[in-house]
């Protein structure tokens, strides 16, 4: 898509309104998980008044998009790609400052204390303790016992404008509680099975938690309502999330059974990064169902989201045109590894993938950007072209892959892409550069062995620098430098060899290369210093693409805030299960950051970049 034809061809898209709602000039954004921040008026987990104070940083910083995590409620293990609901947000988020203390009951209602909710002067705490929410809700369950619910026409408002999935969700919420948390398909049959007789008896005798469960979604509608409009006001734009799937113990599921497939759970196959491929868990849905509704479901989604956000990221927007499906019953700690794609046939992706992607398009004035990382079939990425929507260029894997394995350059990249440095679900870009660069996962590696019947343990001291490789990843000793030094320590023909050589072409001194092309002078750095990030993030910025949108952690890496390991600041370990996924926290509140000189190096960047 030449430069100067860009407005032109996007304009003549499916997704051309959205573009002009947006404009058409190259932008610079920050992905900031709102849980990840904090400040003096918020109390152990960020909140949607700290999120105008994320506004006022992105605008001190000519930042002009804010992309966040999904918002929706989430489950025990708080991971936000996969929520009790599509809809519904997560109460964890609400600000408690915007209650004011009544004067009769000061203490009752004052801002909570430390033994009740965790206050924000904790500066040892790396991590989100989510305890706080439980906290939070006994305060909120004491504000709302206190309102005059009688004279809130807005609340009324509210629950008529959202009945397609509000008052299914609130029963949703309180039936688990009476279930001790259990999921809906360990519940007593007359609820698990949806029965009206059993449903409206609970809810005539639970009326007053199920209109606490509605209640809490109409303050967060406001707060979060309010921080869209302030977004707006001061030019910077919030982009959402729209997750792919939902959880297996969801609203949603529970209330629209016959749109999934509960016999399945997505996940992906094997690759070079997922020796077992992966099993994500929540169930595939049954497009044809939800195409006879005519995608209603959909709709209301982008309706939702629309209240707030003015880019809507599609996750894993692959999995429109297929998605891998592993039965449910299938072991667990096989992964991905017996999965299909579900349309099998190939020949039906293209047209499955484009009338789901043609009618997200044609039902919201969002501007759609799609995460399309990893094995993305060709009619995927035509589409992507075709209907306007930018897909992401992660810098780390923006490469020549099949002539001359290297790094492309700035002017090399999709312009209509989302370039970036990292993701929440890969390490930071000084941990990749650290840990990564120039190495081979260990578990394929050895797999592959296995297939061929070549001693790893051998072959390994032969071909890694051992004293190089951690966290599972091979470092390729420097003399390994052609291959044939690669195949004679193989013991195999080049024609027996083809996946390793693959492996190999597209892994061996990627640092040197990427030194070479960032035009670094001097021995290259085995730790990146912050003066190679800042020249990478220069490169990232200066690139063709239409937006450039890095992490906070590694805007925040330019002035070596995060302190020790880089590789322990992680947002998610995908694959995994641990209280230090979704729960990074900033070294720094929210104050601070607004008051640090590294804004102004952060500034210059975007505005040198001409990203204004």
């Amino acid at each position: 898509m030449p430069e100067l034809s860009f407005e032109k061809s996007v304009s003549d898209t499916i997704s051309g309104g959205s573009w002009k709602n947006i404009g058409f000039k190259k932008r610079a954004g920050v992905l900031i998980p709102l849980f990840t921040v904090h400040s003096k008026n918020s109390y152990g987990v960020g909140d949607l008044g700290d999120l105008k104070l994320v506004i006022d940083w992105a605008k001190l910083t000519a930042n002009s998009i804010i992309q966040l995590l999904p918002m929706n409620e989430t489950g025990s293990f708080f991971c936000p790609y996969d929520a009790l609901s599509s809809f519904a947000l997560e109460p964890a988020y609400i600000c408690l400052k915007y209650f004011p203390r009544r004067h009769s009951d000061p203490e009752r209602n004052a801002a909570p204390a430390k033994g009740g909710v965790p206050q924000d002067d904790d500066r040892g705490s790396q991590y989100v303790d989510y305890s706080v929410k439980e906290g939070k809700l006994k305060l909120l369950w004491d504000v709302y016992l206190a309102a005059d619910l009688a004279e809130a026409l807005d609340f009324e408002e509210f629950q008529l404008k959202n009945s397609y999935w509000l008052p299914d969700f609130a029963l949703f919420k309180v039936l688990k509680e009476y279930h001790q948390e259990k999921p809906w398909y360990e519940w007593e049959k007359g609820f698990k099975d949806r029965q009206p007789e059993a449903l409206r008896e609970f809810q005539q005798e639970n009326i007053e938690k199920i209109t606490f469960q509605m209640w809490l979604q109409w303050i967060l509608f406001k707060q979060f309502k309010e921080a869209s409009v302030y977004a707006a006001a001061n030019n910077v734009f919030i982009k959402g999330d729209l997750p792919v799937l939902v959880s297996r113990d969801s609203a949603d599921v529970w209330s629209h059974l016959e749109f999934f497939k509960l016999d399945f759970a997505a996940g992906a196959p094997a690759d070079m990064y997922a020796v077992l491929g992966q099993r994500w868990g929540m169930p595939t849905y049954n497009w044809e169902a939800i195409a006879r509704d005519n995608y209603r479901y959909l709709k209301e989604k982008l309706k939702y989201a629309q209240e707030f956000y003015h880019i809507l990221r599609i996750d894993h927007v692959v999995g429109l045109f297929r998605i891998w499906s592993i039965p449910y019953s299938d072991p667990e700690q096989n992964q991905g590894l017996n999965g299909v794609f579900d349309p099998l046939d190939e020949q039906l992706w293209d047209e499955h993938g484009r009338k789901i992607l043609s009618v997200l398009a044609r039902n919201t004035k969002m501007l759609l950007c799609a995460e399309d990382l990893g094995v993305i079939p060709k009619c995927c990425t035509a589409a992507l072209l075709e209907f306007g929507i930018p897909g992401n260029d992660v810098q780390r894997w923006v490469k020549d892959w099949n002539v001359r394995h290297d790094f492309l350059g700035p002017q090399e990249y999709r312009q209509l892409a989302v370039a970036m440095l990292s993701t929440h679900d890969t390490t930071n870009w000084k941990a990749w550069w650290q840990y990564e660069a120039g190495t081979v996962d260990q578990g394929l590696f050895i797999r592959k062995c296995n297939e061929r019947k070549i001693d790893f343990a051998r072959v390994s001291l032969k071909l890694f620098e051992l004293s190089l490789s951690f966290h599972g990843r091979l470092r390729w000793k420097n003399e390994i430098n052609c291959l044939d030094k690669l195949l004679g320590e193989l013991g195999k023909r080049k024609e027996e060899a083809g996946d390793f050589i693959e492996l190999y072409e597209n892994t061996f001194a990627e640092k040197e290369k990427l030194w070479k092309i960032l035009d670094c002078a001097g021995e290259m750095e085995e730790i990146a210093s912050a003066d190679l990030l800042a020249r990478v993030m220069k490169f990232v910025l200066s690139s063709r693409a239409v937006f450039c949108i890095n992490s906070i952690r590694d805007y925040l890496s330019l002035a070596g805030l995060f302190k020790g390991d880089p590789y322990q600041y992680r947002i998610n370990v995908p694959g995994t299960i641990s209280p230090k996924n979704w729960s990074l926290r900033l070294p720094l509140s929210l104050e601070e950051l607004l008051a640090h000189p590294l804004n102004k190096q952060i500034r210059k960047m975007i505005v040198d970049s001409e990203r204004v």
